[in-house]
């Protein structure tokens, strides 16, 4: 393993450990859905010919005959006991609405009637997912790991024993939630729950401080437990604490709640393991009667959980351990144990999740790390996107900080959030439009695409230069802006393609200001996650702070995505949410934390004296903002392919208006599927294809040799149109392609793949204020 793995240019280092993301079934799986022959029969009907006639009638015959073949093969995979245990994992429901009746049924051409040729779909639909698409979601979508070895020179992959190393079951924050909102329900169990007050309000003298409204009267014995409502005390603590009796303290915290500055409620931290921090605490339950039922309850779903982990990818085991989990929980619990799907729903909707870790490994040398010249422009330039967009949040959180000043003396962080709400600052989203309309004009001169072109290259040599004018500065933004994670795949048909140097890579998503395997979902899969911890120690070897984010924020965030990688000398700012750890002696209430100018910066100002640029604590939500921003071209209805040395940059891509895609209204299969590929012959649209609608949760891969994944297409642009008729979707190249799976098994199963980098920017050398304050609080 190689520790100093640097770029060439703008100041990047990448993390000696990558991911390795691809599906879990191989990529000839979706191959076996184009029919032998048929497209090059179909090609034989020259646009704008009649559809009709003898030759037409044997094409037609021909078309009926592979489209049941493609039946029959959509069965086999459906009854594949991985198939079937994958879309348990998924919607366990579609098993008997979906899949049973479709394997149920004999297909034949006359029979393929509309609902058999919607379970076709459905079937086809899920394995596209499962076979292509690079997801990190249970054994379907496992986690992989890499290292670099610039000792070495091309790609190598260590296939290791069995296809997944292990595999492991998590309850979703929301069960454990449910539990323990069950267990509160006990009268018995009210004296062991500690009241906290919440993050946002302060005591002043003989008043409270809200955010946004007038000072309130606080005195006497309520003032007093306010103070010690710090989440640990129980009610007995503070009234020996006080010197009152435990019924007096009762009567305040009741009060406290009703007049909402204090929370009473069994609060689980978000951690890796939040059933052994809610065992803990009931154990600690000292009423012997209450302390057995509270506990009694979370074995019943903990040993419920154990049977889904048992069944493993058993379909019909797993669906039964599932049904009788949900029946257990709401047993438990008396609430719902699933959650509607719906756009404020977040990812987690069932009570547990699987995630597992690839048992193959791989090691990168010195071919790729050559190459990479590329990769450190582009970085260099979403470092100056995310330097402006701090600059413009900063101006707007010193007008704000301004404003509260003048009215009431004083600054602290919860005064400013409110203020700022939707934050990091409600004009925030128009900022990063305009900066991201900077930043493609800026590569649109850089690139100088003539009208046309499907094909654009360059060389670092001759662009470098004015990159550096253009984007060239160090960082000057919020603390996990720091980081990068570009995906990163490999165009080469296998390890020894790259040793002879007959590959090219292509850099995909470039999630930005964020570190995406520091995410829970990828930390826990780590077979040494101390390691992990240690890179970010080089990263940061002085404190940090970060605000305490939301367990959950539909659509995308939840306890699964959540940051993975704190450390005990790191500070946590509860703005809103209190999702930490009571314990942890580094939580700082958003009241506590002064906001002060030093020069023409704004620092956050913590209880202990430790500084921070304030910005660290809006850090997550100005990342929410810029995270899938980063783009070097708009939104024309043609992008060429950019390569810049051997690295494309961006794959060609077309938008279509939806309504006018004429294929798609056809309403017989055959002529679709033959129109279809007039559409793509006249537009040269590659064979495979992933195409983004606004009405479609995810992107979907394309076969336009597959009759199937033409209908499915077809159905997604007629949803797409009639939902709004002026909408538009996007068609981008399948680049890396299937033949291009070097990544393999033990069995010798080809997958697609990518790699997902750490990028470390390390031009913050010069940081002052914060260095200073952090300097202070280091252990």
């Amino acid at each position: 393993m190689s520790d100093n793995v640097e770029l060439a240019a703008g100041g990047w280092r990448l993390w000696n450990q990558f991911a390795l993301r691809g599906p879990g079934f191989p990529a000839e799986g979706v191959l076996a859905l184009a029919p032998d022959g048929l497209a090059e029969a179909a090609d034989k009907f020259d646009e704008g010919t009649a559809l009709s006639g003898p030759d037409w009638e044997a094409f037609t015959e021909l078309f009926g005959d592979a489209a049941v073949a493609t039946a029959h093969e959509l069965q086999r995979i459906a009854r594949l006991p991985g198939f079937r245990a994958a879309v348990a994992w998924q919607n366990r429901q579609v098993l008997t609405s979906g899949i049973k009746p479709f394997l149920d049924w004999a297909p034949t051409a006359a029979g393929r009637t509309s609902m058999p040729r919607q379970r076709e779909e459905l079937v086809a639909h899920y394995w596209q997912r499962f076979c292509v698409k690079n997801d990190t979601i249970g054994f379907f979508g496992p986690v992989g790991w890499g290292s670099w070895d610039l000792g070495t020179s091309g790609v190598a992959v260590d296939p290791g024993e069995g296809f997944i190393a292990e595999s492991t079951v998590y309850f979703s924050s929301w069960a454990l939630d449910g539990v323990a909102k069950a267990v509160e329900a006990d009268p018995a169990v009210r004296a062991w729950v500690p009241p906290r007050r919440l993050s946002y309000v302060r005591r002043d003298g003989e008043t409270v401080v809200l955010p946004g409204r007038p000072p309130q009267p606080l005195v006497g014995l309520a003032a007093r437990v306010f103070d010690l409502s710090d989440g640990l005390r129980t009610t007995a603590a503070i009234a020996a604490e006080v010197g009152t009796t435990a019924e007096d303290v009762e009567a305040a915290v009741d009060e406290l709640v009703k007049r909402r500055l204090v929370v009473r409620r069994i609060e689980v931290p978000v951690i890796a393991h939040p059933e052994r921090w809610l065992r803990r605490f009931l154990a600690g339950i000292g009423d012997a009667g209450a302390r057995e039922r509270a506990l009694a309850k979370l074995d019943a779903v903990e040993a419920a959980r154990s049977r889904v982990a048992a069944a493993g990818r058993d379909p019909e085991a797993l669906a039964a351990a599932m049904a009788a989990m949900e029946a257990t929980f709401a047993e438990v619990t008396h609430s719902s144990a699933a959650r509607a799907k719906g756009a404020r729903t977040a990812p987690c909707r069932s009570l547990v999740y699987s995630d597992t870790r690839r048992s193959a490994t791989a090691t990168l040398g010195t071919a790729i790390h050559s190459q990479l010249e590329p990769l450190g422009l582009l970085l260099t330039s979403a470092r100056w996107m995310t330097n402006q967009v701090a600059d413009r949040v900063r101006a707007r959180l010193r007008t704000a900080y301004d404003a509260i000043l003048a009215e009431r003396g004083r600054v602290d962080i919860a005064a400013l959030w409110f203020a700022c709400i939707p934050v990091p600052h409600p004009d925030t989203a128009a900022d990063v439009e305009q900066v991201q309309a900077e930043l493609r004009a800026k590569w649109a001169e850089l690139i100088a695409a003539p009208e046309g072109t499907r094909r654009v290259r360059l060389r670092s040599a001759d662009i470098a230069d004015r990159v550096r004018e253009l984007f060239a500065e160090p960082a000057r933004g919020w603390n996990i802006a720091r980081y990068i994670s570009p995906d990163l795949l490999v165009v080469a048909r296998d390890a020894a393609d790259v040793e002879r140097g007959d590959f090219e890579l292509l850099v995909g998503e470039m999630h930005v200001a964020m570190n995406t395997i520091g995410a829970s979902l990828f930390v826990l899969q780590h077979p040494d996650q101390a390691s992990l911890l240690a890179e970010t120690d080089r990263d940061f070897p002085l404190p940090r702070v970060m605000p305490m984010l939301p367990k959950e924020l539909p659509p995308r965030w939840s306890a699964r995505s959540r940051p993975a990688l704190g450390r005990p000398v790191d500070y946590f700012v509860g703005n809103v949410d209190h999702t930490g750890d009571p314990a942890h002696d580094r939580n700082v209430a958003a009241a506590d934390a002064v906001v002060e100018p030093r020069g023409e910066e704004l620092v956050v100002v913590l209880p202990d004296g430790t500084e921070f640029d304030v910005l660290d604590v809006f850090g997550n939500a100005l990342t929410n903002k810029v995270m899938d921003r980063f783009s070097i071209r708009g939104d024309a209805d043609h992008s060429p392919r950019i390569t810049i040395d051997r690295v494309v940059v961006a794959r060609e891509t077309w938008r279509f208006d939806a309504a006018g895609v004429g294929f798609t209204e056809e309403k017989d299969e055959a002529r679709r599927f033959v129109r279809a590929r007039w559409w793509r012959e006249e537009l040269g649209l590659p064979r495979f294809a992933f195409v983004v609608s606004p009405a479609e949760p995810r992107p979907f891969f394309v076969d336009f040799d597959s009759p199937v994944y033409v209908n499915i297409m077809a159905k997604a642009v007629r949803r797409l149109a009639r939902k709004d008729p002026g909408a538009r979707f996007t068609v981008s190249e399948m680049l890396p392609s299937p033949e291009h799976a070097w990544l393999t098994d033990d069995a010798g199963n080809r997958y697609t793949s990518e790699l997902r980098f750490v990028a470390v920017d390390q031009t913050t050398a010069d940081r002052t204020t914060a260095d200073r304050g952090e300097q202070r609080a280091r252990p």
